[in-house]
């Protein structure tokens, strides 16, 4: 059985990117092609163009997506942490709400960045939106 590269020489006869490390690049806020210049300009714009390789890198819709797996990510860590305390210790709700809801805002604002670079790393080594080459277009309801 043939292994499917999604964006890759199966499909498109393109070069295929390996997904892993411009996952993790983009994770690092550094750039999914080379590894050396910067994803973000600021805390969740990216760069026009990588300054070390040229990609250019303000093309990506990663949209709502990175915070919905913040929330996931987040919301796991979060909840494990509270039945375990729960179970553990007897807190009155003052002490949870003083515990918890801190926790959960630090670890979703410390977490949205580099999920947002592995995003753009991820759709970068799979050639998805602006970085396929040519101009995304909507797919139209075809006439009946």
């Amino acid at each position: 059985m043939e292994q499917q590269v999604f964006g890759g020489e199966s499909q498109s006869l393109r070069h295929a990117r390996l997904v892993a490390p411009a996952m993790w690049r983009g994770l690092l806020g550094r750039c999914p092609h080379c590894g050396e210049g910067r994803l973000f300009g600021s805390w969740l714009k990216t760069v026009h163009a990588c300054d070390h390789c040229g990609q250019v890198l303000d093309q990506h819709r990663a949209d709502d997506f990175p915070a919905y797996l913040v929330i996931v990510i987040v919301g796991h860590i979060v909840v494990t942490a509270f039945l375990s305390v729960e179970s553990a210790y007897e807190l009155s709700m003052t002490a949870h709400l003083a515990l918890w809801v801190p926790l959960t805002v630090i670890l979703s604002v410390a977490l949205l960045q580099p999920v947002k670079g592995a995003v753009v790393g991820m759709q970068w080594a799979l050639y998805m939106h602006g970085f396929g080459g040519h101009e995304d277009t909507l797919d139209t309801h075809p006439e009946a």
